[in-house]
């Protein structure tokens, strides 16, 4: 697995255990679709939440989730839950954004 690759897991683990440490339930990571990638399928609850995670060495990661990555991100839900029958809950779309000092959860960051 390449630096860039290794990297991303390990951010994509860091946000895992967090929501974990929260009381989420992780129902699936790097889910994979025509349209894109959810990088982790939780539950909150009763809320199914997507979320996508964004890592930056400087900057706000927040600023790389632009209207091109949010559309892809909202298309590759919606292929995600047309394939699991659609939504029987509500759906959230969280953004977790990741520096090199600080893990920061956008809850309900982006509407479906």
């Amino acid at each position: 697995m390449s630096g860039v690759r290794r990297l991303g897991a390990d951010v994509e683990d860091a946000a895992a255990r967090y929501l974990l440490a929260k009381g989420y339930t992780l129902v699936a990571r790097r889910v994979k679709t025509r349209s894109g990638e959810i990088d982790i399928v939780a539950l909150d609850g009763e809320v199914l939440v997507c979320v996508e995670v964004k890592f930056r060495a400087r900057g706000a990661p927040e600023l790389a989730v632009d209207d091109r990555k949010t559309a892809r991100f909202h298309a590759a839900v919606e292929e995600y839950l047309a394939k699991a029958g659609g939504p029987d809950r509500p759906v959230r779309y969280d953004l977790i954004a990741v520096s090199p000092d600080e893990l920061r959860h956008h809850e309900d960051a982006f509407r479906g």
